[in-house]
């Protein structure tokens, strides 16, 4: 019988990993401890380093293992000389110009495929460099978690409305602020519900948290002017809503983003730059955004966006999208190579 996923042991374990802790991956017979490399305090114990198949093709490790798989982690030797400098150097790939001599390096057979791959995707989870120290042995105190577990996490079927209020905002002042929260993940997502809600679909815009960009005007990408003027197009419709989604850096968290703009500076686009960290081109779980809609009592939008993902995300969740509206943005010289970028390579009608 096919072992059932707890996504609360997911949960205690990406919050170990955040806080420096190892965790142990347990699958069948077999145990894998892990602990993040970025978040490591010293190499006692460490028998071996876990990296994503990015970061080991970046490292010419991938013609190495036996049975080449793309999508699989990679497992090399601790070398003899192994630091905490560079078992960093060897994970951060933002790092690479700084230490540029790395290796030579032997790669391993992953004693269980599944662990690794679970680690990687913890790793995700956590906001954290999918790159870890393989330790012999578990905590004085371990957690323990599962592959079943990482792949039951999914915080939107948790997803409740947990507080509302009034909040006039500059673009209408006849709005109203809804904030979600789940069980599973610590994030809140909020919603802000503007105008009078009548029979019509609503306009709605699915905008992804970006500091940089929403708090800071950074002029790097496009997310602030689109917050503003989605605002303001929410506005001057009927009725809309504005999903505000704590998924910084298209799912790949603040500190991984900021070693995204480092790689950018390299001369990386935004596409390369989040794969060499080892992530996907876009990790966003719209999933979520649908959820939140249905709590708000909507079947159907007009959905404001140029991300043909965002139109099939919400339908393959069950909100029907009636229409798509564009958002126009005027380029300026800092982001004219970023939004030409999303346009070529990931199929944004801009």
């Amino acid at each position: 019988m096919t072992e059932l996923g707890n996504p609360r042991r997911a949960a205690l374990a990406i919050d170990a990993l955040r806080r420096g802790w190892p965790v142990t991956i347990r699958h069948m017979d077999k145990q894998l401890t892990v602990l993040a490399i970025e978040n490591a305090q010293d190499i006692s114990g460490a028998r071996a380093l876990l990296l994503s198949e990015s970061r080991a093709a970046t490292l010419k490790l991938t013609n190495q293992r036996a049975a080449a798989d793309g999508q699989q982690a990679v497992l090399i030797k601790a070398p003899p000389d192994l630091d905490l400098r560079l078992a960093l150097a060897v994970a951060d790939p933002s790092l690479d110009l700084a230490y540029p001599m790395k290796g030579p390096f032997v790669a391993l057979a992953p004693d269980d495929g599944p662990s690794a791959t679970a680690a990687i995707e913890l790793a995700r989870l956590a906001g954290l460099l999918p790159a870890f120290l393989v330790l012999d042995g578990s905590d004085d105190e371990p957690v323990y978690v599962s592959p079943q577990d990482v792949a039951a996490f999914d915080d939107s079927g948790a997803l409740r409305i947990a507080a509302r209020a009034k909040l006039p905002v500059a673009a209408n002042a006849d709005a109203e602020i809804v904030a979600f929260r789940t069980a599973v993940d610590a994030s809140d997502h909020v919603a802000l519900v503007i105008g009078t809600r009548d029979s019509s679909p609503p306009v709605v815009r699915l905008h992804s948290e970006c500091l940089t960009g929403d708090v800071l005007g950074s002029l790097k990408c496009d997310c602030g002017p689109q917050l503003h003027e989605a605002l303001q197009q929410i506005s001057d419709a009927r009725w809309g809503i504005l999903l505000y989604l704590r998924q910084e850096g298209r799912g790949i968290g603040l500190i991984n983003k900021l070693r995204a703009y480092a790689l950018q500076d390299q001369g990386f686009d935004t596409v390369d730059a989040n794969t060499r960290l080892g992530f996907a081109i876009d990790a966003r779980d719209f999933s979520v955004a649908a959820r939140m809609l249905e709590l708000l009592g909507v079947e159907g939008v007009r959905l404001l966006t140029n991300n043909p993902e965002k139109v099939d995300g919400l339908q393959k969740a069950g909100i029907k999208v009636d229409e798509r509206l564009p958002l126009k943005i005027t380029a300026n010289p800092h982001n004219a190579h970023y939004l030409e970028t999303k346009k070529s390579r990931t199929g944004h009608a801009l």
